[in-house]
């Protein structure tokens, strides 16, 4: 994948001797080119070398084109893949490349000078990009360039390698021509507003635009993309065209797709103050609780938790009878219903602090949305909630939660509970998925627990436990892009509800306050009030009710009553 920068041509020099004026216009210089071999990996691991037969060739997931790295460090191996450019002495290189995984490497060794490195501690979740630079001895002619992950991490990827400098002689990559048109393009998921359009890749693309009734909508780096904002009942033409940088190739044959009538009328709508509270599918000292025996203050129960399957991406839900005291499928369903039927909403939460859920391709998106509502169908869950401790891929959290909205409709629930370092950036994965699915997100309710010190959105380090620490770290999500109503205030119900991090009930109220009206504040005040706030959250239902509903009691009707 070759890049070309503007061609630089040296100043003609005007030298005088005497009275005599000579103009010496210097040769040009050429080009820098992409020294670096297969760097897309279109062509599998040619020119690379992998150790321990550590790295494949694989088609998702891809940053451009339709092929990338993947390698997996096992035991002593940290997955090193390599290969040796031919380069220029005296000359400086820069060397890049696009990655995602946990403590991902990128260098150059045999340099002749300084040799380097460079790594990204990441979270599994989006493409980064990895760039230094290096500069050779006068007699080196050969580099050995690297990526490699770390001793223990899962998995890393990385597509579109280069080593920028100048000509070696080595040879390198041939430009890229324009692509074929996508095949394969087929309509799925569809709801009253909305569907899914997914294609074939293309050897060789950049991206892809995608055509609505003959209009550019959209365009994407990936082969699937959502598209909102239809008519209900109608239908619509659609074609993708794929690009490089050679140019647009033709577009596909067209695809049709109708939207539904919509919804799912069953579904309670979740109030404009709500509070929501995680009920345990276990039994570990707290009190063990039907749904049935949990506080009408709750309006929203999350289900602790839903099983990972072989499938990747795929999850099941399993009530543990035994440990519920001999708690029944059928009274479980039962207890679900008549909790619709008095306008709360029940959902499944996915994930929790040994959860082993990953979404990392298509195909793992597609298999959460398929099961999640073959489980909100058998059961009569009202949504989901993404409780992912280990870090989320933003791009397929993204697609498996619109596909599963496509299924459900717009009356599903939608909630996330991420830690506190999830979301001190919009950069984030969490921070990333939330904004991506703002339209169809219900609430935000970030554990301010279990935590180190954090940024506040003023810049100032804040401490859990506190007034200050819920607020000016909510202030983050409420400027950063969400609404009021997606964001809440987790906290534990109890001082055996987490490791660190309890607060009484009154410094939740009191932030609620501080928040919604601007009273009750420690010493971080917002800029301005967000009267929408949705409201907090508790894990959990059981140890709430182990210390006399101390906490819904005192917080739900605080929340309830906001403005």
């Amino acid at each position: 994948m070759n890049r070309i920068r503007s061609l630089s041509l040296p100043l003609a020099v005007t030298v005088a001797a005497g009275a005599l004026t000579a103009l010496a216009a210097g040769a040009a210089q050429a080009a820098d080119v992409n020294v670096a071999r297969n760097g897309g990996f279109e062509s599998g691991l040619a020119h690379w070398s992998c150790s321990g037969g550590s790295g494949a060739a694989v088609s998702s997931p891809v940053h451009s084109g339709a092929g990338a790295l993947k390698a997996t460090p096992a035991g002593s191996d940290n997955a090193r893949c390599s290969q040796t450019v031919t380069v220029r002495p005296n000359s400086t290189y820069t060397l890049s490349t696009q990655v995602q995984g946990s403590y991902v490497y990128l260098g150059a060794t045999g340099t002749g000078t300084q040799d380097v490195s460079t790594w990204t501690p990441g979270s599994g979740g989006g493409w980064q990009k990895l760039s230094t630079t290096f500069t050779t001895g006068p007699s080196t002619t050969q580099v050995t360039v690297y990526t490699h992950g770390w001793y223990g991490q899962p998995a890393y990827v990385v597509d579109d390698f280069s080593v920028f400098g100048p000509d070696g002689g080595g040879g390198t990559d041939p430009g890229p021509g324009i692509p074929g048109a996508p095949a394969g393009a087929a309509v799925s998921g569809q709801s009253a507003n909305g569907l899914t359009l997914s294609w074939n890749a293309v050897g060789g693309a950049a991206g892809y635009h995608v055509y609505q009734d003959g209009a550019r909508v959209r365009t994407v780096s990936g082969t699937s993309t959502p598209i909102t904002g239809l008519a209900p009942s109608t239908s619509y033409s659609f074609q993708v065209s794929a690009y490089s940088t050679a140019g647009e190739g033709p577009r596909s044959a067209s695809v049709t797709g109708t939207t539904t009538g919509g919804g799912n009328p069953g579904n309670p709508a979740v109030p404009k103050h709500a509070l929501t509270g995680y009920w345990q599918n276990f039994d570990n000292g707290a009190t063990v609780q039907r749904i049935s025996d949990v506080s009408a203050q709750y309006d929203i129960i999350a289900v602790s938790f839903a099983d990972a399957t072989a499938t990747p991406g795929a999850i099941a839900f399993n009530l543990d009878s035994a440990g519920l005291g001999g708690y029944t499928v059928a009274q479980f369903k039962a207890d679900i219903a008549a909790k619709k039927a008095a306008g709360k909403s029940v959902i499944l939460s996915i994930g929790g602090e040994k959860g082993t859920i990953t979404v990392n391709d298509s195909a793992s998106a597609t298999n959460l949305a398929n099961s999640a509502y073959a489980l909100m169908q058998e059961y009569g869950f009202t949504g989901i909630d993404i409780d992912l401790e280990n870090g989320l891929n933003p791009t397929y959290m993204t697609q498996a939660l619109r596909a599963l909205s496509a299924k459900a409709g717009p009356s599903l629930v939608i909630t996330m509970a991420p830690q506190t370092i999830d979301m001190q950036s919009t950069q984030g994965g969490y921070f990333k998925t939330a904004l991506n699915i703002k339209d169809i997100l219900t609430v935000v309710n970030m554990q301010y627990y279990n935590s180190g010190s954090m940024n506040g959105c003023d810049g100032k380090v804040y401490s859990q436990g506190s007034v200050d620490f819920l607020t000016a770290l909510a202030c983050i999500q409420l400027e950063g892009g969400l609404d009021a109503s997606q964001v809440g205030i987790g906290v534990p119900a109890s001082p055996s509800g987490a490791g660190s991090g309890y607060v009484s009930p009154t410094v939740v109220n009191n932030a609620l306050d501080c928040l919604t009206r601007g009273t009750n504040c420690g010493s971080f005040k917002p800029s301005k009030t967000y009267p929408g706030l949705r409201g907090a959250m508790t894990w959990s239902t059981n140890w709430d009710a182990k210390a006399g509903s101390a906490w819904s009691n005192s917080v739900g009707p605080k929340v309830h009553g906001l403005p």
